[in-house]
């Protein structure tokens, strides 16, 4: 159509005008289709120009991508992401510069793949912290039968843990899930509440401002400081960075109490000092409530004896109750600070030298088990 049958007040439309009609924006590269090649290309256009503000020609985009294209190829490419408006050129004799239209779809590319790597993570990782649970449990039971003594095992404590990444992800109009990851691959997810919906530009800041400042912290370490520094750097969204660290951190002190998991109770009974009625409850009450063995998983942590083997003898005992007892600990090393204790609770007159290599043996496989099965499944 000629601009003199145009309609009056109609508008001819400017390539750059897609950027803000995502409609049109779609309409057009459907009549096109965008391979993997123009998209390759566009990247390199935007990248390019990202880094020296400089409109780019085709001989630059042949040295700057690995696509082995020659010039008068790349001119044809480039020539049709321009009829599709995603790139234009600012004067006949210049290079390429992206449209409002190319910055959009490549960030929606840039965002749809991090969501895509966020999600394959976050399974991989949901399916490694069950497997440690599950070893927990089954190596409480091998030892229960292995020995015939009772044998306790604690979940490995996050509150030394550093973070490794923070994930903010839209959920809808006034929910955002906050999925936080620590060391050893952990994973703690929170929802909170917005006032009102962040577009994909505002929640990649946010996540690229926290992972800047956070990564490699601990929870321990986050001080009121860095927190008024990051929300200062967080400009307008100050209060919605400070409710999100906050909430990480509940998320993460919510697994503050211990889990300590335990098997073979009813093998006390096998020694008659230990089976009269009163002695008997009093240790399976402790080992019931689970909570009162937490003193001796925090002195097996923070031992400093070279063998990795704490021994506790009738009133040595830290626990109330349990003074007819001995107890054998070691600590196990998962990596990345993911340490804890795996002990063996029996009489007195226990043998020693059996329940000592059994738990130098059952701590050095599960640390062996678990690296090689996350490496496995990470590859």
């Amino acid at each position: 159509m000629s601009a003199n049958n145009r309609k009056r007040g109609e508008r001819q439309e400017d390539p750059g005008d897609y950027g803000r009609c995502p409609a049109c924006l779609r309409k057009e590269i459907r009549r096109m289709e965008l391979d993997e090649r123009k998209m390759k290309i566009l990247q390199a256009v935007i990248r390019n120009y990202l880094e020296t503000g400089e409109p780019v020609g085709s001989r630059t985009i042949s040295k700057y991508t690995d696509l082995n294209l020659s010039s008068a190829t790349i001119r044809n490419e480039m020539s049709d992401l321009e009829e599709m408006g995603l790139i234009k050129q600012p004067h006949t004799s210049a290079g390429r510069i992206p449209t409002d239209a190319g910055y959009r779809l490549y960030v929606n590319d840039m965002l749809q793949e991090e969501r895509h790597e966020v999600e394959e993570m976050k399974n991989v990782l949901m399916t490694r912290e069950d497997r440690l649970e599950n070893l927990l449990q089954q190596v409480a039971k091998l030892l229960a039968v292995n020995t015939n003594y009772t044998s306790m095992i604690s979940a490995p404590s996050l509150q030394r843990n550093k973070i490794k990444f923070i994930q903010l992800t839209q959920v809808d109009d006034d929910r955002i899930l906050a999925v936080i990851v620590m060391d050893g691959n952990v994973v703690r997810n929170t929802m909170i509440r917005t006032e009102q919906r962040l577009s994909q530009e505002t929640l990649l800041m946010l996540n690229m401002l926290l992972n800047t400042n956070l990564n490699g912290i601990s929870v321990e370490q986050i001080n009121l400081g860095m927190i008024a520094a990051i929300k200062q750097e967080a400009g307008e969204y100050s209060e919605l960075v400070g409710d999100v660290i906050d909430a990480a951190a509940e998320a993460i002190h919510a697994d503050k109490d211990l889990k300590i998991y335990t098997s073979g109770a009813t093998n006390i009974f096998r020694y008659p000092e230990l089976a009269d009625n009163r002695r008997a409850s009093e240790i399976i009450s402790n080992f019931e409530e689970k909570q009162a063995l937490g003193s001796i998983v925090q002195e097996s942590l923070a031992s400093e004896n070279e063998t990795g083997i704490q021994v506790y003898i009738g009133n040595e005992m830290p626990v109330a109750g349990m003074n007819d007892c001995s107890v054998v600990t070691t600590t196990y090393d998962l990596g990345d600070g993911m340490k804890g204790t795996v002990g063996i609770i029996g009489p007195k007159r226990m043998d020693y030298d059996k329940v000592v290599g059994v738990l130098k043996d059952i701590s050095h496989h599960m640390e062996s088990l678990y690296r090689d099965n996350g490496e496995s499944r990470n590859e």
